[in-house]
């Protein structure tokens, strides 16, 4: 049976993104990519929002990573290899390999996913986060914790839901950044 992962990059007040839609400042140097990459070798499903998939579908053409260093060509490949699942309503169709799109998260079908699968799954998204974390489906969060503060944007956590969380690792990156991970205790 797989968990059900939720991973992001986060500023240390807690959003994805500023208020102005950036998140320059999560771009990870090679030492938190390569923890990345790590981290989602274990991943086998990819849950996204449209807005995510959007951003990460650049992952599936190798001709800008020509000149990138090995970290991140290494990254193409990792995300290429996972199947991914596509939560709108409004996305047509999808321009990757091994993708699907469902047009609302269906609590039950997530959970039947999650013990079908001989591997971890992750969700990544604000939106789609937040709805997994209310039907009590997360199992991990995964936060890296960015040294800046942004003072507004697109928070990382669900507001108005109350998850109990028990720490299962820390990890401090030479950049500053500050890996969280944590079990979910609890859910709603």
């Amino acid at each position: 049976m797989g968990k059900l992962i939720y991973a992001a990059n986060t500023s240390l007040d807690g959003y994805l993104e500023d208020e102005s839609g950036s998140f320059d400042w999560s771009v990870p140097d090679e030492e938190v990519h390569a923890f990345w990459n790590e981290h989602e070798r274990n991943i086998g499903t990819s849950l996204y929002g449209r807005r995510m998939y959007e951003t990460m579908r650049v992952w599936e053409d190798d001709d800008w990573l020509a000149d990138e260093p090995a970290v991140v060509r290494e990254y193409g490949g990792i995300w290429r290899d996972a199947e991914k699942v596509v939560y709108s309503t409004t996305l047509e169709t999808v321009s990757t390999a091994r993708t699907r799109i469902e047009r609302q998260l269906d609590p039950d079908a997530v959970r039947r996913l999650k013990e079908s699968s001989g591997s971890d799954l992750s969700i990544g998204g604000a939106t789609i986060g937040a709805e997994a974390f209310r039907h009590g489906l997360v199992d991990e969060c995964v936060l890296l914790l960015c040294p800046v503060v942004v003072g507004g944007g697109k928070p990382a956590l669900p507001r108005g839901v109350r998850v109990d969380l028990e720490l299962l690792d820390t990890r401090r990156f030479a950049n500053g950044v500050v890996c969280v991970r944590y079990a979910v205790r609890s859910a709603p």
